[in-house]
């Protein structure tokens, strides 16, 4: 406590403190008086998260006063409290082709909808509306149905009256309900099976850009007899492989209908309401180090995970209980901790709080994701203010400079996080489930690494991480044969999730997103519209501050590229665009109308796939009438 009081701490904005108080610091029941300030709290978070160990206490509490780590919302808001709610509060489920398993999945909404989380779940495995149910023909009701009781179930079912559960539903775009799937989301759908408030996704595999490319025709595959021939669910059957031998298979049913049409539908639905996400599967699957396969994402599009289906009885009991995910996630404010005395110890320190969340997280209303849980271990370390360290340091969003110092960082952050896995396996004598058969065991993950110097390549970069030691080819060979020798604690350890309220208690720009407005106008219920600068917004930094809304999309894609490369999971990458487009910005658009069509989302949609994206969030598009479409953040899985 006396270390703290000793750092002075003082908010840098009315925004930041605002924040605080409204929604993280305890207050008596009646809600009159405050209990604690941002000290107060983050004491709290150093001391149950350090679960005994002082050193890391202190540690923990040098990295969160100077805000050079946060916590993510249920972390930072629950430590150390007498009544809390969980730690954690994003999950994702998988659903299977029969009524016990979609039964299940209801139950678990509603459970984890109860305990405030935002859940994901993947629909591809469903057979499709009118497929046979035991030889009658006609007889399924496809995922549509299925749909609508989730989205009941969300908004049924809530946090103490706080805050309603949210969920995301996936589908794969090679499923034969993705046309009726994407019109649920529509205005003028039939409301019989309209989802108001279900986010939406797609998972796309590779083959889908190739037939988009040839524009040729698509066959749309009955997951019913897929699993049938092919011995597993339709999400863990390798379309693009096996697209040819699909399409000529008499046994498998299929659909016909035009690549460029579904394309289209989804950039319109995608105007109108900023859905459906994108997950680009092949590109996470060629990137997982995990045996096993990635079929699906979170809310914010952000987590990936290999995950194994269950098998329920008619009783509803596992006679195979499968791995679902829960998400555990913290992040870095990228200009303090480019100001760390030790950015390997801090980065640390983070790992070991993390670590401690999954540790403790005890999901047991849903046994998969329990399981899942405690196998994995599975930690999700993210960012926060790249755009602000961009415009303190003289780089515009995007520019060269930009994407090296994305890349140097992002490496860091890998190369400091495995080290810690691989430190906290040493002293447990453990690693995660299957260790022994993932890309860590055979050292082939660190090939990259070992092969080739990673350094920045610009005078100014290298300055920025002078002091910061950046590992050279023989320090990656070093912690590649630790790691093989040792193992790592940890399945998964990156993952940068978006930001809400927290980014604006951080005085740092949300995520690795440009910032939207150099002054933010906020409503807030209680006190009317905030005024928000830019964080460090001054007549020095102005010129950097581009509005996200101005930006060549490219470049954001760029940027978040430059990090993918180095990130086990993903990052939910949000896309700004204007209904009328300024002059200039896309070279596509010369000689053609100035305002925003389907094909400007196709050919960007496009670029990040070329540009090895895993995901796209939203799309968030600022019309003329000064409306934005798509911005409804979910505050369960970001930060």
């Amino acid at each position: 406590d006396q270390f703290l009081s000793a750092q002075h701490f003082q908010f840098k904005s009315f925004m930041a403190a605002y924040k605080y108080y409204a929604q993280y610091a305890l207050k008596t029941d009646d809600g009159t008086q405050y209990l604690e300030d941002f000290k107060d709290r983050v004491f709290a978070n150093a001391l149950f998260f350090a679960d005994g160990n002082e050193d890391l206490a202190v540690d923990l509490a040098d990295e969160m006063i100077h805000q050079r780590y946060q916590p993510a919302t249920p972390s930072f808001l629950n430590a150390g409290r007498a009544r809390r709610g969980e730690l954690v509060s994003c999950f994702l489920l998988q659903i299977t082709d029969d009524m016990n398993s979609i039964g299940r999945a209801i139950n678990s909404a509603l459970e984890l909808s109860r305990i405030g989380g935002g859940v994901g779940l993947t629909l591809s495995n469903l057979r499709e509306a009118g497929a046979p149910i035991k030889g009658i023909e006609g007889a399924a009701s496809g995922v549509l149905p299925v749909m609508k009781l989730l989205e009941d179930s969300f908004s049924y079912s809530n946090q103490l009256g706080q805050r309603q559960g949210a969920g995301v539903v996936y589908l794969n775009v090679f499923h034969p309900d993705i046309i009726s799937f994407l019109g649920a989301k529509k205005e003028n759908a039939d409301e019989k099976y309209r989802v108001k408030t279900l986010s939406l996704g797609v998972v796309v595999p590779d083959k889908y850009y190739d037939l988009i490319k040839a524009n040729a025709d698509m066959y749309l595959f009955s997951p019913y007899s897929v699993e049938r021939v092919y011995g597993k669910p339709f999400s863990y059957v390798d379309i693009t492989k096996e697209y040819d031998n699909m399409v000529a298979n008499p046994a498998i049913k299929k659909y016909k209908i035009k690549a460029r049409d579904l394309e289209n539908e989804i950039s319109k639905l995608q105007q109108e309401s900023g859905y459906p996400y994108i997950i680009n599967i092949d590109t996470a699957n060629r990137a997982n180090p995990i045996e096993g396969k990635i079929i699906m994402s979170n809310l914010c599009s952000e987590i990936m995970q290999v995950q194994v289906p269950s098998k329920l009885n008619n009783k509803q009991e596992y006679e195979v209980l499968g791995t679902d995910v829960s998400c555990n996630l913290g992040s870095t404010n990228i200009p303090n901790l480019m100001h760390s005395r030790d950015f390997g110890r801090s980065v640390e320190a983070m790992v070991r709080a993390l670590t401690y969340v999954t540790d403790h997280s005890n999901i047991d209303v849903v046994p998969s994701v329990q399981h899942g849980n405690h196998q994995a271990h599975s930690i999700g370390l993210g960012a926060m203010g790249l755009h602000t360290y961009f415009a303190k340091n003289h780089m515009f969003y995007g520019s060269p400079e930009s994407l090296d110092f994305t890349n140097i960082y992002f490496l860091l952050l890998n190369y400091y996080t495995l080290k810690a896995s691989n430190k906290i396996a040493q002293e447990r004598g453990e690693s995660f489930h299957n260790f022994e058969n993932s890309k860590y065991a055979d050292g082939s993950y660190f090939d990259k690494y070992t092969e080739q110097v990673w350094a920045p390549k610009y005078d100014k970069v290298r300055a920025l991480f002078d002091g910061i030691h950046i590992p050279t080819q023989a320090d990656w060979e070093a912690l590649k044969t630790s790691v093989m020798k040792d193992g790592l604690y940890h399945q998964n350890r990156m993952a940068v999730a978006p930001n809400g309220s927290i980014s604006y208690i951080n005085d740092t720009s949300a995520s690795l997103q440009p910032i939207v407005n150099r002054i933010e106008d906020r409503q807030e219920k209680k006190i009317g519209t905030i005024y928000y600068p830019a964080p460090d917004l001054s007549n020095d930094t102005m010129p950097y501050y581009q509005s996200a809304y101005d930006i060549d999309m490219r470049k954001v894609i760029d940027v978040y590229a430059a990090a993918q490369q180095h990130v086990d999971q993903g990052m939910a990458m949000t896309l700004f665009m204007r209904s009328t487009i300024p002059a200039g910005l896309y070279p596509w658009k010369d000689g053609r109308t100035d305002k925003m069509t389907t094909r400007d989302l196709n050919i960007l949609r496009n670029y990040a796939h070329h540009k090895g994206i895993k995901s796209i969030y939203y799309i968030r598009t600022y019309t003329d009438d000064q409306e934005e479409i798509g911005s409804n953040a979910c505050e369960s899985c970001s930060i």
